[in-house]
């Protein structure tokens, strides 16, 4: 009769060895599976995790696991369009691409690359990723840049839309969020992803009445006629690129931020000229948006008529509280800008708080002046060449797009 013997502690050491190398192999391999195939180009499970982490440290708003997926797809799509055009990048041609990107964050190309290693990133993830926008834009630009050059009648007429020399006005819709440390992060994620994402004018609506906290969110963020000089340099510059319908990228305006879409755009025969200098009273009132606050706020608006009747009533207040300003508009804060574009000289607004809401803002324009446009040493500016090259972008990211989604068109993309 055979008598079995128990395993030995080396054989359950032994035992428990191949377990755990199957299961790493067997994780190893779900790793690298592949997840989609572009045109017979694989995309593993690890692409899509190393792009996530690269995504979450860039901050993107969104769905990760979607946006990871469509930028490896669009980046395989951009790859097989330079290899067919014959493009390929050099070595220190991606290494400039990553310096580049790394300087962005203050730091150099070794810098960035050991801090996003630290946080599980490898330099190929951001080799591949760096490359495919270079190899990208030079490929748009060989095929497209002929076509989207700007004439010079096109420079002119953008130029007299800037100055307000056409007598131009815009009907545009605002979506205006408060910025504080505890919610920065969201809401310029929610920023970027409605300004991404709004392709109509009732969608726009739909979002600001949902999370504007401007005035106009209960009617849809819509402003009325504004002349497009009015409007503070950094709306400006980004509404004259716009087609009716379309959405500015968010733009920082003081303790807030905001987006705008363009719903209209109208020409006349009015000759104004150039920038604008702006000279706004402000006067802080206690208690931010109270009853007690808004009746004060209200009374000083009926019982004075301009900026110089407002020096006997803010006798009674902190010297502090009470701000007379004269300032190019490029120098103003943003929302105080924006809300000045919306007065005529003499009108008032109580939409702004400022210090977290413990004061209300009261607001007067005293008047407008129109000067010539000019750099830091006093020289007349010749913004020709800055605005050929805005127009140029944006024509040519238009094209870029549009090219792009033919090559999706014409793929072939399984998701397995």
């Amino acid at each position: 009769m055979k008598i079995s013997r128990p395993f030995s502690t080396f054989t359950f050491a032994m035992i428990a060895l191949a377990i755990g190398l199957f299961a790493q192999t067997a994780a190893a391999q779900g790793l690298f599976r592949t997840v989609v195939t572009v045109n017979d180009l694989s995309i593993t499970q690890f692409e899509v995790e190393q792009r996530k982490r690269l995504l979450t440290l860039l901050r993107s708003p969104g769905d990760l696991d979607e946006l990871a997926i469509e930028g490896l797809i669009d980046d395989r799509l951009r790859f097989g369009a330079a290899r067919r055009a014959g493009l390929e990048l050099s070595p220190e041609e991606i290494e400039a691409g990553i310096a580049e990107f790394a300087g962005r964050a203050n730091l150099s190309a070794e810098q960035f690359l050991a801090a996003i290693k630290a946080q599980g990133v490898s330099a190929e993830t951001m080799r591949d990723f760096v490359s495919a926008g270079l190899v990208w834009r030079q490929l748009v630009r060989g095929r497209f840049g002929p076509r989207a050059q700007i004439s010079e009648s096109e420079i002119d007429r953008a130029l007299a839309l800037a100055t307000g020399q056409s007598g131009a006005r815009v009907l545009l819709s605002e979506l205006l969020v408060p910025l504080t440390p505890q919610n920065e992060d969201q809401a310029r994620q929610l920023m970027n992803r409605l300004s991404s994402s709004i392709t109509t004018i009732s969608a726009f609506a739909s979002a600001a009445r949902q999370y504007s906290a401007a005035r106009t969110a209960r009617i849809g963020g819509r402003l009325d006629w504004l002349p497009i000089s009015n409007l503070p340099p950094q709306i400006r510059a980004q509404v004259l690129t716009l087609q009716p319908g379309e959405v500015t990228d968010p733009i920082v305006l003081g303790p807030g931020i905001g987006i705008f879409q363009l719903r209209a755009l109208e020409e006349t025969d009015v000759d104004e000229i150039e920038a604008q200098t702006l000279e706004y009273a402000t006067i802080l009132i206690p208690g931010g948006r109270s009853a007690a606050a808004v009746a004060q706020a209200e009374k000083l608006a009926e019982t004075t008529d301009t900026c110089d009747d407002l020096y006997t009533p803010v006798k009674r207040l902190p010297p502090e509280y009470f701000d007379r300003t004269v300032a190019p508009s490029a120098d103003i804060p943003g929302d105080i800008a924006l809300e000045l574009a919306k007065l005529d000289p003499n009108e008032v607004s109580t939409a702004l708080t400022r210090q977290n809401g413990e004061f209300l803002v009261f607001l007067r324009l005293c008047g407008r002046t129109y000067t010539p446009v000019v750099d830091g040493d006093g020289t007349e500016v010749d913004q020709r060449a800055e605005l050929r090259e805005r127009l140029f972008q944006q024509r040519i990211t238009s094209l870029a797009d549009s090219y792009l989604a033919e090559l999706r068109a014409d793929a072939i993309i399984i998701e397995r």
